[in-house]
């Protein structure tokens, strides 16, 4: 039965204000709740695609079995920008919901920026290593489906876009929001990887409910954030990646 359109206006909504991993019962990374017992944790099954999915995120990147291909990379128009931003500690990362029109268009359809997020250490892995954080830009297109831009983070210089948030606003309690003014916030399109290549896979979230379908454009290049700003996020969260899942015969794409 197709999805009416007055309920597709509702999901986006609410996934506008809302974490997209925080819609069910409680989680973790550690103890008890750790991924390992996510598909336990609601006993309605909502995250039972946790355990049973067979195309999970994260993963690790296998470079020398990508397949290159040119096209990717044509079709991927990021339009990011400078944007009113509601910093909050959801508990499980620090999450900046966008407000503005930041969008991409990917393989001919368009997706609206919706928030983004960090986790530490990196959720993905390339050729079996693993940096010290990973940035995630959540996607919404009209008919609900969704792609992640990611970017892993090394140490090395301060950066400055993100340099008014780390200094200042970064939500030390569960449950603390922040509003940053537009002329405040950082300006998204100054922050993503320049004349990077990029890594695409179908995958999932890689919180509960580990939904699946989800397209991920992983930029090569890594970010680079300095020690102190990395010492400062892992403070709060020291330990929030989920482990990687198997591949499972998944075409990666490289261009």
């Amino acid at each position: 039965m197709p999805v009416r359109p007055i309920r597709l206006k509702l999901i986006a909504s609410l996934l506008a204000v809302l974490p997209l991993y925080s819609l069910a019962s409680e989680w973790s990374y550690s103890g008890n709740n750790a991924p390992d017992h996510w598909a336990m944790l609601d006993t309605s099954g909502s995250f039972a695609t946790c355990a049973k999915g067979t195309a999970q995120s994260p993963i690790d990147i296998p470079r020398a079995s990508t397949t290159h291909i040119n096209a990717a990379s044509a079709s991927l128009n990021i339009n990011y920008q400078r944007s009113p931003l509601n910093l909050v500690n959801n508990g499980h990362s620090i999450q900046a919901n966008v407000a503005g029109d930041s969008n991409l268009q990917f393989q001919g359809k368009t997706y609206k920026l919706l928030q983004f997020h960090f986790h530490s250490p990196s959720e993905h892995l390339f050729n079996g290593k693993r940096f010290p954080m990973e940035m995630h830009w959540v996607n919404q297109a009209p008919d609900g489906s969704l792609l992640v831009v990611a970017a892993m983070i090394e140490s090395g210089k301060n950066n400055a876009q993100l340099e008014h948030i780390w200094s200042k606003m970064l939500p030390q309690k569960k449950g603390t929001h922040v509003a940053i003014s537009q002329a405040q916030a950082p300006d998204l399109s100054m922050i993503l990887p320049s004349a990077s290549k990029h890594f695409f896979y179908k995958g999932s979230l890689t919180t509960p409910p580990c939904t699946e379908g989800v397209q991920w454009v992983l930029f090569e290049q890594p970010l680079q954030l300095s020690a102190d700003q990395i010492g400062a996020f892992q403070h709060i969260f020291a330990d929030n990646h989920r482990p990687a899942a198997a591949i499972n015969q998944r075409e990666i794409d490289e261009d």
